[in-house]
């Protein structure tokens, strides 16, 4: 069943090695009860490791079943182990986040057996050892000789034929450990093979064969009448496991559950971590949700002027004019409302006055105007009337409010047909201005009154120029004509294009790129903070493969592949990154919603939560990998030896 030829295990001390094991030959026949017996440090337990598929020999052969084993890669000697080898080991290693039946589980986890057979099985062996009632309990609230009980039942999972034991009596007392031997000597009675490894000659005494070992040599092969028993036979191959999704499904619920454990086991550390990633992604989702906001309200007060307008401002292009530039007059107005294709011309000349009602005075805007106002800026009245061509024609002092200004001077009360004083001369209030809100810079539209343009030459401004002419085109899809036939008119009329003419179309991409750029700087500042929680995740994973390196090594010892401990790795901080990114999810909404109530614009759409939590996602996946990759790496033997 096992042998071993010419098997020397060497390792490095300085300039010189040590050999562990020197040239040493043995063969373990099926249904054997074999002690090997030595003081410490005389090679006996490396002996079990190599027999175990924990370790590798340096020089020689060791065949099991007749195959050679030196040719296996990791994954394939995980598979012998699980499938041959049950190990007993001296101080249990039984894993303490787990309860009796789940450490007993474990190996047939790593075989593929479907959940509810493992279950009944682990069940049924802790029955038969006598800890029934102690199925639940985690290892800290059982006793020595219960440990190795369980230890026992562990080994026994997968119906290993052979039965690996080091110094299984060491950590117990006398009673105890009568037990262990009891249990051992029943199982080879059924036909286990089984290797005890100890230095107490009284233990060494329950087997039918004992091998000595001193300085890495056997000195001794003591062989004793052996009771006839039916021998539990080595499989042939190690059984096959589903492949594909069938067996990764299973593979990743039991991740998944694990990772869970792990961050209930440390429930401060994995809160810490978590913190992280709620900050990250809740930062993404708020800061982009601001950005979004933002940029709606800038879009919505664009379009409440019309993305249709064609705008002349006085000046020549490239340089900022301050308005008080005398090129753009009354007439040019006039001139331009002949151009095909326009709908209304509103030129405009502003300036701020005071306005008395009363004993009441109000600063404001006051414009000057044409009756296209109105038209141009599809600006509707909430009361009274818009002044006529006839009114411009006739410099009527007559005058329209804005409802800021209405509010300031009239509060509640209904101002049409009421005069208001201006620079001392009486205007009559024709009409009251729809409500339209901030504009695109924040600034108060509602605070601005009307006046003919005429009237306001004549009484307030003096020289008669103006400040900009509003055109609205009838077709936006004519404005890039209708704008080169403006330019032309202006030219001929100038002999000079001293004038700046754009449209609200630009107005509005230009102010898209710029909302767009804000955007980006929160979502990017947001991404940084994600980025350090990833980092603070892949710090923490690491330290937890530290920490956890001996379970590391119980795993691989009962059969765990790479695959498994990089899935299970991988899946905890999977897992830790999922759950802060949902509750970042929450927590960020939350916030946007928070910052709704106080007056901030915030536009939430279904698109940054999800962006968020695929991110926290795959920050759990990149980070997470250089961790699982180091557990899933180590050594069996040297992570089972780690403090």
């Amino acid at each position: 069943m096992i042998e071993l030829i010419d098997v020397s295990r060497i390792y490095p001390n300085g300039e010189s090695v040590v050999r562990a094991l020197d040239r040493v030959s043995l063969r373990i026949m099926p249904g054997e009860f074999v002690a090997i017996m030595g003081q410490s440090g005389s090679g006996k337990s490396t002996l079990m490791n190599i027999v175990g598929c924990l370790d590798r020999v340096s020089t020689g052969s060791y065949r099991v079943a007749g195959a050679d084993v030196s040719g296996l890669d990791a994954d394939e000697l995980a598979a012998l182990r699980c499938s041959t080898f049950g190990f007993v080991f001296q101080r249990y290693n039984l894993l303490p986040a787990l309860t009796a039946a789940e450490n007993v589980e474990i190996p047939a986890v790593y075989a593929g057996t479907a959940k509810a057979e493992r279950e009944e099985r682990a069940h049924r062996l802790l029955g038969r050892l006598g800890l029934a009632p102690r199925t639940e309990h985690r290892p800290s609230q059982l006793s020595g000789g219960q440990q190795q009980r369980v230890s026992i039942a562990r080994a026994l999972m997968n119906k290993a034929p052979v039965i690996l034991a080091d110094e299984p009596t060491g950590a117990l007392d006398t009673h105890s450990g009568e037990e262990v031997l009891a249990l051992l000597t029943e199982l080879h009675a059924e036909g286990h093979t089984v290797i005890l490894i100890t230095h107490d000659p009284d233990v060494a005494a329950h087997a039918h064969r004992i091998v000595r070992f001193q300085d890495g040599r056997i000195v001794d092969d003591e062989r004793r009448t052996v009771e006839t028993c039916t021998v539990t036979p080595l499989p042939a191959h190690p059984p096959a496991r589903p492949s594909g999704l069938m067996r990764f499904l299973p593979d990743l619920a039991e991740a998944v559950r694990m990772a869970f454990s792990s961050m209930y086991t440390n429930l401060f550390r994995t809160a810490l971590t978590l913190l992280g990633i709620v900050i990250g992604v809740a930062s993404v989702i708020t800061m982009l949700a601001v950005g979004d906001g933002g940029k709606a309200r800038v879009l919505e007060r664009i379009s409440q002027i019309g993305t249709n307008l064609l705008i002349v401002r006085p000046g020549a292009p490239g340089i900022r004019s301050s308005g008080d530039n005398a090129t753009l007059l009354p007439e040019d107005a006039e001139a331009l409302r002949a151009v095909p294709g326009i709908a209304a011309v509103a030129p405009e000349r502003s300036g701020r006055y005071t306005l008395r009602y009363g004993s009441e005075d109000y600063f404001t805007q006051v414009s000057g105007t044409s009756a296209d106002y109105l038209a141009s800026r599809d600006w509707p009245l909430a009361k009274g009337v818009m002044f006529s061509a006839d009114d411009v024609r006739g410099y009527a002092p007559v005058i329209v409010l804005g409802q800021t200004v209405a509010q300031n001077l009239f509060g509640e009360d209904n101002p049409v047909g009421r005069y208001i004083l201006v620079k001392n001369v009486p205007y009559e209030v024709l009409g009251v201005l729809a409500a339209k809100g901030a504009n695109a810079f924040g600034q108060d539209q509602d605070d601005i009154a009307l006046v003919p343009l005429s009237t306001g030459f004549m009484r307030l401004f003096g020289r008669r120029f103006v400040n900009s002419i509003t055109v609205k085109v009838t077709d936006s899809n004519d404005i890039p004509k209708v704008e080169e036939q403006l330019r032309k008119v202006l030219v001929e009329r100038h002999q000079a294009e001293d004038f700046q003419l754009r449209n609200t179309a630009q107005f509005l991409e230009t102010a898209v790129e710029t909302q767009n750029t804000l955007t980006l700087v929160l979502g990017c500042v947001a991404a940084i903070s994600l980025l350090v929680a990833g980092i603070g995740v892949m710090n923490i994973m690491l330290v937890s493969v530290t920490e956890r390196t001996r379970e590391i090594g119980i795993r691989m010892a009962t059969g765990a592949r790479m695959s498994n401990i990089m899935l299970q790795f991988n899946t905890e901080a999977l897992v830790v990154c999922g759950v802060g990114g949902a509750v970042g999810v929450a927590l960020g909404i939350c916030a946007a919603l928070g910052l709704a109530a106080l007056g901030v614009n915030v536009a939430l759409s279904l698109a940054p939560p999800l962006l968020a939590f695929a991110c926290a996602f795959l920050t759990g996946l990149i980070f997470g990998y250089l961790p699982a990759r180091k557990a899933a790496g180590l050594d069996p033997v040297v992570a089972l030896a780690y403090e």
